[in-house]
C-alpha cells in the first residue's frame, strides 16, 4: 500500500469516495440489443466516480484534496498520474493497493441520459483508515450515511473542519428513511436533486421540499435537471431560483458534481445565492456539451470563451440578450480568474508507457498484468 507526497498546508475542499475508470460511449444510434452490435460515434476514457467532483473543483481553482483507493493496474496508475500531475489534486490521503484492480464502468450515453455497467470490489480498508487524520480544509463534501451504517468518517473531525456540504446517494430500497438526514444539523449545506429532496421530505413538489429541508441546514440547494435549480440560504435570508441553460447535451456524466463544485466555490467566495445558482448551472451546461465526465468539467478558460460568445449573441435576439444580462456578473468574476485560464482536456486513456513510468516513479517496478 503506497501513499502520495506530503499534503498541502490547507485545502479549499477535501473529498473522499469511490474511484472508477470510466469508458464512455456517445452517439449511439440505438440502444444495444442481444445479438447485435452498435457502433458509437464517440468514446472517451476518464477517471470517474469521486474523480468527477475532484476535477470539477480543481478546474475552478479550488485547492482540492482527494482520498481514494487506486488499483495497482494500468487504469489506476494512469488515473493517479492524471489527477495529481495534470489536474493538480492533492492525493496525499490516497493509496495504491497492491493486487487490487481498478473498478471499471462502461457508460452508454444516449438521448440525454445514460446506462452503466460496473465491475469492482470493495476497497480493502475503511474510509476512516484510508484518510487517517483529515487535512485542514475550508469545505468538505460528504455523503450522509443511511441508518445502520457506520458513523461517517467526518463526524469526529467536524469541530476542526470548515463548511460541510452534504449529499445523499440513491436509496436502492426506495424507503427514503428520514433518519438519513439526522446529521444535517452538523452541515452547512445540503445538495440533493429534486427526486431525493421530495422523497426525504415527504413532499409533492421541489418548492415544498425546499421549504421543509431549509429548517435542517443553513443552505439547501435542489437541482432539477433541465428545469434548473432552486435554493434557500437561511444564513443570509436569500431565496433564489434559476432556469437551466439550453444546450445540445452529449453526455450527462458528472453534471451534478460540476454543479456542486460551483456551489462550493461561490459559497466560499461569499457570492449572492442567485449568482451561485447561475454560475453552477452554467458550469453543468458546459460540461454536458462534451463527453468524458470528469475531463469535460469546464475551466475558467472555457467559461471565459462562453461569456465572450454570449455577449456577441446578445445582439441576435431577446433570449440571448436576457442570458447575457443574467450573467453580467461574470465580467467581475472572470477578471479575478482569467489570467490562469484552465481549459478542459481530452477524455483519452494515456499510453501504457505513461502508466508504466508513473508506476516506476512510485517504486513498484514493472507494471503487473491487467486483471
Amino acid at each position: 500500500m503506497i501513499s502520495a507526497s506530503e499534503p498541502q498546508t490547507e485545502l479549499d475542499l477535501f473529498l473522499t469516495g469511490s474511484l472508477f475508470f470510466d469508458i464512455i460511449f456517445t452517439g449511439l444510434p440505438t440502444a444495444p440489443q442481444p445479438g447485435t452490435e452498435v457502433w458509437a460515434e464517440g468514446m472517451g476514457s476518464v477517471p470517474g466516480g469521486i474523480a468527477n467532483l475532484a476535477v470539477a473543483a480543481a478546474r475552478l481553482g479550488l485547492s482540492t484534496g482527494l482520498s481514494a483507493g487506486f488499483g495497482d493496474d494500468a487504469y489506476g496508475a494512469w488515473s493517479w498520474s492524471l489527477l495529481e500531475e495534470q489536474e493538480g489534486i492533492d492525493l496525499s490521503r490516497s493509496r495504491i493497493f497492491e493486487n487490487w484492480h481498478s473498478a471499471l464502468t462502461v457508460s452508454l450515453a444516449r438521448d440525454g441520459d445514460r446506462s452503466m455497467i460496473t465491475h469492482g470490489h470493495p476497497i480493502p480498508v475503511s474510509a476512516a483508515e484510508l484518510i487517517g487524520t483529515p487535512p485542514t480544509s475550508k469545505a468538505m463534501i460528504a455523503e450522509l450515511a443511511m441508518p445502520g451504517s457506520e458513523e461517517p468518517w467526518w463526524i469526529p473531525t467536524h469541530p476542526n473542519q470548515g463548511k460541510v456540504f452534504a449529499a445523499v446517494g440513491w436509496d436502492p430500497t426506495e424507503k427514503w428513511d428520514t433518519a438519513t438526514l439526522n446529521d444535517l444539523e452538523l452541515c452547512h449545506g445540503f445538495l440533493p436533486n429534486h427526486v431525493e429532496a421530495m422523497a426525504y421530505s415527504r413532499t409533492e413538489s421541489p418548492d415544498a421540499a425546499l421549504r421543509a429541508l431549509s429548517t435542517r441546514a443553513p443552505l439547501v440547494v435542489i437541482t432539477r435537471g433541465v428545469d434548473g435549480a432552486l435554493a434557500i440560504d437561511s444564513s443570509t435570508g436569500e431565496h433564489a431560483q434559476v432556469p437551466s441553460l439550453r444546450v445540445a447535451a452529449i453526455d450527462p456524466t458528472g453534471a451534478g458534481d460540476v454543479f456542486s463544485a460551483g456551489i462550493v466555490l461561490g459559497t466560499l467566495a461569499g457570492w449572492p445565492l442567485h449568482q451561485r445558482l447561475l454560475f453552477s448551472t452554467l458550469c453543468s451546461a458546459l460540461a454536458v456539451k462534451h463527453f468524458g465526465g470528469s475531463l469535460a468539467s469546464p475551466g475558467w478558460g472555457d467559461i471565459a470563451d462562453w461569456w465572450e460568445t454570449a455577449k456577441l449573441r446578445a445582439r441576435d435576439n431577446a433570449e440571448c440578450a436576457d442570458i447575457a444580462k443574467r450573467y453580467g456578473f461574470l465580467n467581475d468574476v472572470l477578471a479575478q480568474h482569467k489570467p490562469n485560464a484552465v481549459r478542459r482536456a481530452e477524455a483519452t486513456f494515456g499510453l501504457l508507457t505513461e502508466a508504466e513510468a508513473h508506476y516506476r516513479r512510485h517504486g513498484h517496478g514493472p507494471l503487473p498484468p491487467s486483471h
